[in-house]
């Protein structure tokens, strides 16, 4: 955090001069103009001063929110190679892990499968992009061609496998994240 940025920011948006801040904190304009480019720090003592001019306090103006992302470019994709299974992983939310819900796309060459996954609470959701998977679910199993989706329960063992000729690519969302 750059404290005199945010300093100045609170400033402007009270309508005040630097010379206002000073007159208010017994302060000089040139120490308000210091502290705003990060060239000298305000003793706490003279910051608990600056903000209350400002119609704050330390608590409110050390406590940032962090601004959520919600729009991931191609650069946020974090990709994963997977030669023994013959599949590739792009997790297409970063840090999806810690959400209640994970996405990725799954790619799958021909004979590629994703691994088995044991029993566990929560859902699951695939919708095909491209080519077909088969899906098994304990000692059933399913196809699902592009443009079809699967949804259900993880209570049993599952995977999905491609039996075709050509890659097939899935949209996988678990809940929790479990990929």
């Amino acid at each position: 955090m750059k404290i005199g940025e945010k300093i100045k920011e609170l400033r402007i948006y009270n309508g005040l001069t630097q010379q206002e801040l000073a007159d208010r904190c017994e302060l000089s304009k040139g120490f308000i103009s210091q502290v705003e480019r990060d060239l000298t720090s305000p003793s706490i003592a003279t910051l608990m001063d600056i903000l209350e001019s400002l119609g704050t306090n330390i608590k409110d103006f050390f406590n940032e929110q962090v601004e959520e992302k919600i729009v991931f470019k191609k650069d946020d994709i974090f990709s994963y190679e997977n030669e023994e299974l013959n599949h590739n992983i792009h997790w297409i939310v970063p840090n999806a892990q810690k959400n209640k819900m994970e996405p990725i796309i799954l790619e799958l060459l021909p004979n590629g499968k994703s691994k088995v996954e044991d029993p566990h609470d929560g859902e699951e959701f695939g919708y095909v992009l491209s080519g077909s998977v088969i899906l098994h679910l304990g000692r059933r199993s399913f196809r699902v061609k592009k443009g079809e989706t699967f949804y259900f329960r993880p209570t049993v063992a599952h995977y999905i496998e491609n039996a075709a000729k050509s890659k097939s690519t899935v949209l996988w969302v678990a809940t929790p994240p479990s990929f």
